[in-house]
């Protein structure tokens, strides 16, 4: 049997449902809290969290975070560091100091990924070292730093080039990569072929659907364009054992049933195509 994933005979074929994590994104309850999104993934039975650690002040704090996972018995499977526009001053205004503290805020509650972006192409320092520099916090610690594909901004019949090396980040050597399937969509980038170009240093995924707008949409998957299935089934078939991270925009929701039945769809289409069948 492949040590990484399960199987089951049913109706005369094997059912093979990799080891992967299936994780929910604290930003997926925006504009409810960083708590909130615990109490949603128990409820609706994901195997954890990914932390954004944004402006509320629960996801920037390890032992608030501690207490909410140990309290709803949900992990925290993932940090996503503190690199958006809104969040220029949370955890300092210096990069590294951010990319230490997501480190060391995983390594205390057990998460083995910190999801970082690219620099922006006015973070001219932190651009020129952004690569060794990775690598070399990744040499420090068993975290994986997963390098995030972005995606060009555009206004009008404008394209602006706001991330420095480049928005993607197939295009530089890091050790570990998470693919997102709303900024393929904003790219208007092949999904299936970036995924392809990461290969097995493809680590983490951030699940999200979306239709070529030049914003970034993040819609429950199946609601766009992106082949979210078709990737979801190419993992299972070759085993991935990293984390599907659930990380759409509910911010529209006109209640909370409303919102939560969201997040219960996008789980459920996570899971009926993260399996294979031989």
């Amino acid at each position: 049997m492949d040590p990484t994933a399960h199987q089951a005979r049913t109706g005369g074929r094997t059912v093979r449902v990799p080891d992967a994590k299936v994780a929910l994104s604290t930003a997926s309850v925006y504009p409810e809290s960083t708590a909130t999104a615990f109490e949603i993934a128990a409820r609706l039975g994901y195997d954890g969290v990914e932390v954004m650690v944004w402006t509320d002040p629960v996801s920037q704090d390890i032992e608030a975070l501690r207490r909410l996972s140990d309290y709803h018995g949900i992990p925290v499977l993932a940090v996503h560091a503190p690199c958006l526009l809104i969040t220029q001053r949370v955890w300092s205004t210096d990069p590294w100091t951010k990319l230490q503290r997501a480190r060391a805020a995983a390594e205390r509650l057990g998460a083995s990924t910190v999801v970082v972006h690219p620099p922006f192409r006015w973070q001219r320092a932190y651009a020129r070292e952004f690569v060794r520099g990775v690598w070399r916090m990744a040499d420090e610690t068993d975290v994986r730093f997963a390098v995030e594909n972005m995606y060009p901004w555009r206004y009008r019949d404008r394209e602006m080039l706001a991330y420095a090396p480049d928005w993607d980040p197939t295009k530089e050597d890091f050790r570990h990569f998470t693919v997102d399937l709303s900024h393929t969509a904003t790219a208007r980038n092949d999904a299936l072929d970036m995924a392809d170009r990461m290969g097995d240093r493809l680590a983490h995924v951030h699940l999200a659907d979306g239709n070529g707008s030049a914003k970034d949409e993040h819609l429950v998957p199946g609601r766009g364009s992106q082949p979210c299935a078709e990737l979801l089934e190419r993992l299972a078939r070759r085993g991935f054992s990293g984390h599907v991270v659930v990380e759409v925009n509910t911010r529209r929701a006109m209640s909370a049933a409303e919102r939560e039945a969201d997040l219960a769809e996008a789980l459920a289409f996570t899971r009926l195509h993260l399996v294979t069948t031989r």
